[in-house]
Order: structure tokens, then C-alpha cells, then sequence
């Protein structure tokens, strides 16, 4: 199974520091739906995992999540693009949970609902828990400078193999250029 895990905010759609709250506040990023159908055309299951814990938060309900991710899908399907899954944390980082994303929890249920390892499968992020969750399940991961991206760059320290890109449209360019699932390493120094 061709499979990429993408995080939400700051790689598919805007993000703001006080959280997306509305479907009116969900915006995608210029180019990040067009890249989602470009690597549907290529066979890929394209997954979501989310932190969420705006949701314990009491900044919005678990009803106003799905209407957020009913947009969303909706947007991809206007652009001829469509997401397999969302998976989402909806948990506060006291809440000590293992789905919460640095902690892999999330990918460990989307493999087993999939039924498919996560050995190499690219995962792409801005922040620096979406890039640990990822190397510690066994994927591969992408940092892009959308989002909380630039900020997490230069603060540096993120996990070994990590390759940076622009916005998802550069890493799914690249992914797309390459001839088989071995290209998907990072590029030798």
C-alpha cells in the first residue's frame, strides 16, 4: 500500500495560534489540495493525523470538528482530491494520553485500522511532534516551512533524516519524481 500520513494545521490549511475554531476559519494553503489529488492520481492513501485538543479545551465540540473536517473534504473534492482518513487527537498535553502527537499512539491505530506497516511511509509536518511521532513509528519524515515550519527549522534538533521542503505541493513534487519507494531516503550529503 502506497500510504503518506499529513498533519492538518500549517500543512494542508492555514494555522493560527488561537486554533481553528469554525469551518470559517478553516483556509487551505494555496497548492496543498491540488497536491493531495495529484497523489491520489498516484495511488496514494493520503491520511490526516491531528492534534486537536481544542476540543479539551472547550474551544470547540466535537460536532464543530467534523463540520471543519466535512469542509475540508469537501474542498479536496473540488479539486478532484480525497483523504482515506482523519485521525485526531482530541486530547490537552496534561491529559498524558499516547495518541497525542510527539507520542506515535495515533500512527500505531491508523496502521492497525489500515493493517499496514509504516516502515519508510512518508510523514509530513510542521512542527517538531509531528516529525518525532513519525520517527519513532518508522516513517520517513518532511518538514515544510508552512505553518509553524520556519519556526521549527531553525529551531533545530529535529529527528535524524528529516528533509525540508517548502509546502507540501515541493514534497509531493518530489515524491511523485521519483522512480520507486527507495528514492523516498533523504538525499545523501
Amino acid at each position: 500500500m502506497k500510504l503518506i500520513i499529513l498533519d492538518r494545521d500549517g500543512v494542508i490549511n492555514f494555522d493560527s495560534d488561537a486554533f481553528i475554531k469554525s469551518p470559517q476559519e478553516w483556509r487551505p494553503i494555496p497548492g496543498s489540495l491540488e497536491a493531495v489529488a495529484r497523489l491520489n492520481q498516484a495511488g496514494y492513501h493520503v491520511v490526516v493525523t491531528t492534534n486537536q485538543s481544542g476540543i479539551a479545551r472547550g474551544l470547540f465540540t466535537m460536532p464543530v470538528l467534523n463540520a471543519i473536517h466535512q469542509k475540508m473534504h469537501d474542498a479536496a473534492q473540488q479539486v478532484g482530491a480525497h483523504f482515506d482518513a482523519v485521525f485526531f487527537c482530541p486530547h490537552a498535553s496534561d491529559d498524558h494520553c499516547d495518541c497525542r502527537k510527539p507520542k506515535p499512539g495515533m500512527l500505531h491505530t491508523l496502521a492497525a485500522r489500515l493493517e499496514t506497516g509504516l516502515k519508510g511511509v512518508p510523514t509530513i509536518g510542521d512542527s517538531l511532534r509531528d516529525l518525532q511521532a513519525g520517527f519513532v513509528a518508522g516513517c520517513v519524515p518532511y518538514l515544510v516551512l508552512t505553518g509553524k515550519g520556519e519556526k521549527t527549522r531553525d529551531a533545530g534538533g529535529l529527528p535524524p533524516g528529516t528533509t525540508v521542503y517548502p509546502n507540501l505541493a515541493a514534497v509531493v513534487d518530489m515524491l511523485l519524481a521519483a522512480p520507486d519507494t527507495t528514492a523516498l531516503k533523504p538525499p545523501k550529503a
